[in-house]
């Protein structure tokens, strides 16, 4: 059983990695480079606040999903810990394979970047959207409950904050800073990945072997 300290240092780490605002943000600086800061703003805002309430829906509603596919919760420790390791693996690399995105998708985006492609997949991915359901396995009381809403809402005010700042953090820390940043974070996520695939994968062999 994890403290309350523990439970919110685990999801602030692991949302923060997975989200990865300084990975999101020099996608967001080129779609939004004919922008002005009114509208860069404005499209930042959106995307966090869309990001936040699909989260939401998943956490709340992720039990229910389980149920009726007769999922359970250790197989999605187990796929989630897979993912988290290739995204890792991505960012170790200082790459971001769900961030690319071609010229001429730009054009097809540009009404609404905000939801697509910003809020969904590059903000909230199927990362993050595990993490958010597996956490919420694990928020067994009232209080874990808020701590997990409070740390999405704290992670997702840092993701407004950074892409608002962008050109100005961008221009500070340059891309050499950048890639040591993402690849920080990517050892962060490959070692989050490792917990989560044995995590779902014990249960798994001890209903197997220990009978």
């Amino acid at each position: 059983m994890t403290s309350y300290f523990e439970f919110g240092l685990i999801a602030f780490t692991s949302f923060l990695t997975l989200m990865n605002p300084f990975g999101v943000m020099p996608v967001f600086l080129s779609m939004t480079s004919d922008l002005d800061q009114k509208s860069r703003t404005k499209t930042a805002l959106k995307a966090v606040v869309i990001a936040f309430f699909t989260l939401m829906l998943f956490m709340f509603t992720g039990d229910l999903i389980f149920r009726f596919f007769g999922i359970s919760i250790n197989s999605l420790r187990i796929v989630g810990g897979i993912i988290f390791f290739m995204v890792g693996q991505d960012m170790l690399q200082a790459r971001l394979t769900r961030t690319k995105i071609k010229n001429s998708e730009i054009k097809q985006y540009v009404n609404d970047i905000s939801i697509t492609p910003l809020a969904i997949p590059m903000i909230c991915g199927p990362g993050a959207i595990t993490n958010a359901i597996v956490l919420m396995e694990d928020a067994y009381d009232s209080t874990r409950m808020m701590i997990l809403v409070g740390t999405i809402l704290l992670v997702l005010a840092i993701m407004f904050f950074v892409l608002y700042g962008g050109s100005r953090l961008s221009k500070l820390l340059g891309q050499t800073g950048l890639n040591v940043l993402m690849r920080i974070m990517g050892l962060i996520v490959m070692v989050i990945a490792v917990e989560f695939f044995f995590s779902g994968l014990k249960p798994i062999l001890q209903d197997i072997f220990i009978k």
